[in-house]
């Protein structure tokens, strides 16, 4: 099972979304779930404009560097070009982020698994536990509803 976390605060956030998801489903994958989409504040930056998140469940015969590869090009491909400004989040049209590839821990220059993050931010648990409550993360062995409610 693998999840991805998608977000959208700049433009037409819903169409962006649903623009990504059609191309995950295109080149990507079979989705398998799909959360609903969450207003939230950004995090870890001040913005006044708002994300709408979720997070869905991906069936994908890629590998997680793969996986990386295709989903940066589909963020340049809905006009994301930077993830950082001088290593500060910024608006974004579209974000997407491997958070957890079957029960793999990885560490790498360019990838880590499960997203290093996720633990912290409701923003992605919520959506996440809306699919796969009892699912245990890897490295801290608890599950995702347990993780999103002790937060």
């Amino acid at each position: 099972m693998i999840f991805l976390g998608l977000g959208s605060n700049l433009g037409d956030r819903r169409r962006n979304i649903e623009s990504a998801l059609a191309l995950i489903a295109e080149k990507v994958g079979t989705i398998r779930a799909l959360s609903g989409c969450h207003e939230t504040q950004p995090w870890g930056y001040d913005s006044k404009e708002y994300f709408l998140n979720m997070a869905i469940e991906v069936e994908t015969e890629l590998n997680p560097e793969e996986l990386l590869t295709v989903t940066q090009a589909i963020e340049r491909e809905l006009g994301r070009y930077q993830k950082t400004v001088n290593g500060k989040y910024r608006d974004r049209e579209i974000d997407i982020d491997i958070l957890l590839y079957d029960d793999l821990i990885l560490q790498s220059p360019a990838l880590t698994i499960p997203h290093p993050l996720m633990h912290q931010r409701p923003f992605v648990l919520q959506p996440l536990a809306e699919i796969a409550p009892h699912l245990i993360h890897p490295v801290f062995k608890r599950t995702i509803s347990d993780l999103y409610h002790n937060l």
